[in-house]
């Protein structure tokens, strides 16, 4: 029972300012959406992909958000014992870079002038402060999640099982120290994550160089883009196949400056078209190049150390920054006659989405977690079954990256994080524990004292991709871990499929290790959703400009019309283009739906039937019953399918074309002339409200607010107290409906001479409400009949004055034509009709709508537009032709009886 005051008259149109803060508080308080604390039906979890704490909420967010809801409050309205875990992630290099700029900016300070210590607790200050607002955004979308669960990837018990999973994968062997490459951040001073780094399209240069060969004369010439990583050279490879190397495999050339001999090796991955087909191998500065140098077994050479200065390995440019030594060395070589040309290109360039300087990939001693073992139980997940993707093709992607997996480098050199639980003895032995190791202490294994820990702090990932069981308890083997665990359905974006998906996958079956191996998948259903891209089909970005915020469109069109819009637009598998002109499409759907229900409970005095098949009587009580018990089948199976706007489109249809454009207009004609008080009409009070009931029930998934605000305006109009909240109850179950095929074929019958009329009307420009007497031709004795039954309810939407039919009647002199269901209708136009005039307007509506129906059959001719374009598209404009071809016989036909 809701303790809002509704007013006591509902206003015309929908104001959701006047409703969304106060109704969510409602269920909030109400406890609405936490589980029952006992057991009572099967459970549904969904995990909220955490967001970075200094997050705001962006579309992406939004989509994401809204996916997860609308499944969320349809599992909870099916009985489900249903939770949704809201959180955030601790977001190691994008907070402490937050609060590194906010400290230095108040006090001119660095953290290193602060110490580790003083800096980790400004930076929970800041949290504390700051880290609840994009949660809060999650509220004004409407989700409902269990907020008496949130968590935070820092939080104690999620550090407890950070530490626990570390631990475990060191007594493995799974965990280890060593040298591999990895992206640098040089400005950071850290490694970074594959998501930390954005590939930007720059303008750059082509530098091709001569290595002079070594004991014979000439020269091998490479082509590169970083001319000062030659320092680190210690190869050349070239394809086995290129005749114009042949001779040279094996041979060795000579490094400018350092003078270092290196060999020439032939390597299947060397594009022999690009550049000179020839290409310098840096293993200590290119992952490619990191690959090759293992292959052919060639040393490392680090050239620059963590600030991106050149060391002592680079010779002459040793203490010069990358930029003044690649220009010395272009000036060097050309001096030297080994610089070629230079050319212009076009490329891209890693850099640093947080500190924004280009990533130098470097060899350096880091922490990695061994992939392949994890990855194999991973692979099975989705090929036994136990873990699907929606769209399936995103499979593909998850078992293409698990396939060629590498190992995972987990270390940052950051100090907000989860701290590494490694401690080293004063040899630098070191052992992993889940509790703190005391310094002096001695070592577990060696005995000796304790004299540090390690500095580093592990990957953000390292946290999340324990989000789905350390969320509920785990290692703790808790009550909510054995009820709740696996979860059901994961929403998330595509570039974190290999990030996070296919890692939490691995963390599933490599730490729950004491279930069946299908009971370790952490999510069954792994639904990918669209990118939110602008209206030209671009990328949103801050930098580029082009964002829309959610929190401003829900401002201004309410929330429900957010959702609206964007599940509306969001196909499955297709991108959404957003503009913010698309938020008033919401608009006119939620006020229809307003609208249909003032109506409705402005009608509601007097008794209430039982708004079942049954006791239904007129066709078009049975058809709207009838439709109601499809629609509700239709939207359950689309639900269960994860087909959100499928089942919003036919909700939509429903709601706009069955209830509110046919059934409320024939109903409307029930309740005049005294009638409100008979049977007939109890009868359809009960049909209206068994139709408006339900369908609020399935709507409420995916415009919560609304359907919550009338479900309470419709008990109150029956003077009744709603028992639940909307959010609660149960989802329609279709009880007491069922399928009438005859009325579904007169309504079809009435709708098809209704819209013949309307065509008419619009082919001829008379106006929609203007009399029109009508003549239809219909052969068949039973059509006649059924036509004469449906002769009032006819009259009353074409607004006709006469309505005449006959078998093969002769058409009148000046008539216009329409077609319904095989059946002809003739409209004689009166003499106020200027028929010159309209024969005119007519002739240009044929040339266009020609022009149109030859552009439309010259595209589908293109063998390259039907292969190319999505399926869709072409059957859009193959629907499209047969509809030009329909309006142009219509016009035809009506301008051959103009002119007759």
């Amino acid at each position: 029972m809701f303790a809002m005051k509704l007013p006591p008259e509902l206003p015309s149109r929908y104001d959701p300012s006047l409703f969304e803060t106060e109704i969510y508080a409602e269920w909030e308080a109400s406890g609405a959406f936490t589980p029952p604390a006992t057991p009572q039906n099967e459970p549904f979890t969904i995990m909220i992909p955490p967001p970075n704490v200094t997050g705001v909420l962006h579309m992406g967010h939004a989509l994401d958000g809204t996916i997860q809801d609308i499944v969320i409050r349809f599992k909870r309205k099916q009985g489900y014992d249903a939770l949704w875990v809201p959180g955030t992630d601790h977001a190691g290099i994008a907070t402490q870079a937050v609060v590194e700029k906010k400290i230095f900016a108040d006090t001119g300070q660095t953290r290193e002038d602060l110490g580790r210590e003083a800096f980790l607790a400004e930076i929970w200050k800041w949290k504390e402060q700051n880290g609840a607002t994009i949660l809060d955004q999650f509220r004004a979308l409407g989700c409902s999640c269990d907020w008496t669960r949130t968590h935070f990837t820092m939080d104690a018990d999620l550090s407890l099982a950070v530490r626990e999973a570390f631990v475990r994968l060191w007594q493995r062997d799974l965990v280890y120290r060593g040298a591999r490459i990895v992206n640098w951040d040089c400005k950071l001073q850290t490694a970074v994550s594959d998501d930390e780094v954005e590939m930007t399209p720059t303008k750059g240069k082509m530098w091709y160089i001569r290595y002079p060969l070594v004991g014979r004369e000439g020269h091998i010439m490479v082509a590169t883009t970083r001319p000062e990583t030659l320092l680190g050279d210690t190869g050349v490879a070239v394809h086995p196949d290129d005749a114009r190397y042949k001779d040279l495999v094996g041979a060795k050339c000579r490094v400018p400056f350092v003078e270092r001999e290196i060999p020439i090796v032939a390597d299947d991955t060397v594009d022999a078209e690009l550049g000179t087909g020839a290409v310098k191998i840096t293993p200590g500065h290119d992952l490619a190049d990191y690959e090759r140098g293992a292959r052919h077994d060639l040393p490392i050479i680090n050239i620059l150390d963590k600030a991106g200065v050149l060391n002592d390995e680079a010779g002459p440019f040793a203490g010069q920054s990358r930029e003044a030594a690649r220009k010395a060395i272009e000036e060097q070589l050309e001096a030297l006659g080994l610089l070629d040309r230079v050319e212009d290109i076009k490329h891209s360039q890693p850099i640093s989405d947080r500190s924004k300087p280009v990533i130098e990939p470097i060899v350096r001693e880091q922490w990695f977690v061994k992939m392949q073992p994890l990855a194999e139980p991973a692979i099975r997940a989705v090929r036994e079954g136990s873990l699907n993707f929606k769209p399936e093709r995103w499979a593909k992607v998850y078992l293409d990256w698990l396939e060629g997996v590498h190992d995972w480098c987990i270390s940052r050199q950051l100090w907000w994080g989860h701290r590494i639980p490694v401690w080293y003895d004063e040899d630098g032995v070191p052992c992993a524990s889940v509790e703190d190791l005391e310094l002096g202490a001695p070592h577990p294994e060696t005995g000796k004292p304790i004299v540090r820990q390690d500095d580093d702090v592990l990957d953000t990932w390292a946290s999340s991709w324990l989000w789905p069981f350390a969320t509920l308890g785990w290692p703790k083997q808790t009550a909510d871990l054995e009820r709740f665990y696996p979860t059901q359905f994961l929403a998330t974006a595509r570039d974190i499929i290999y990030l996070w998906v296919a890692r939490m996958v691995m963390a599933g079956h490599a730490l729950l290790d004491d279930r069946p191996e299908a009971e370790r998948t952490p999510f069954g259903t792994c639904y990918i959703h669209a990118t939110v891209l602008d209206g030209q089909g671009k990328r949103m970005s801050k930098s580029a400009g082009n964002g829309i915020d959610p929190l401003e469109m829900i401002a201004t069109y309410g929330a429900d019309s957010v959702r609206f819009c964007l599940i509306s637009l969001t196909r499955e598998g297709q991108d959404v283009k957003l503009s913010e002109s698309r938020f008033e499409d919401g608009r006119p759907f939620t006020n229809k739906l307003w609208n249909a229900a003032r109506f409705v409970c402005a009608n509601l005095a007097g008794d209430v039937g039982a708004g079942t098949l049954d006791e239904a009587q007129t066709f078009e009580d049975r058809w709207i019953l009838t439709r109601l018990a499809e629609t509700i089948a239709e939207t359950t199976q689309a639900l269960e399918e994860y087909r959100f706007n499928d089942a919003l489109t036919g909700l939509y249809r429903f709601t706009w074309n069955d209830f509110c454009d046919w059934y409320l207009e024939l109903a409307k004609a029930r309740f005049t002339g005294g009638g409100e008080g008979g049977d007939d009409a109890r009868v359809v009070r009960g049909v209206l409200v068994r139709v408006l009931g339900d369908l609020l029930g399935m709507l409420h998934p995916f415009i919560p607010y609304q359907t919550e605000v009338l479900w309470q305006v419709l008990h109150e109009a029956l003077g009744r107290t709603a028992d639940k909240q909307l959010v609660t109850t149960a989802w329609p179950d279709g009880a007491g409906l069922g399928s009438d095929a005859e009325s579904l074929e007169r309504m079809a019958l009435l709708q098809e001479l209704v819209r013949a009329v309307r065509n008419i009307r619009s082919v001829t420009m008379v106006g929609e409400k203007k009399p029109l007497d009508a003549i239809v031709n219909a052969p068949s004795a039973a059509e006649r009949a059924t036509l004469g039954e449906l002769e009032a309810a006819a009259k009353g939407l074409a607004f006709w004055l006469m309505l005449s039919i006959y078998d093969n009647p002769e058409r009148p002199a000046s008539s216009a034509v329409g077609v319904a269901s095989g059946l002809e209708v003739f409209v004689p136009l009166g003499e106020d009709v200027d028929k010159g005039k309209l024969v005119e307007a007519l002739d240009q509506r044929v040339a266009k709508k020609q022009k149109l129906k030859d552009g439309t059959a010259k595209k589908l001719s293109n063998q390259k537009f039907v292969e190319r374009a999505d399926p869709e598209i072409v059957a859009a404009e193959r629907e499209r032709l047969e509809e030009l071809a329909v309006e142009l016989e219509l016009l035809e036909r009506n301008l051959a009886g103009l002119r007759a």
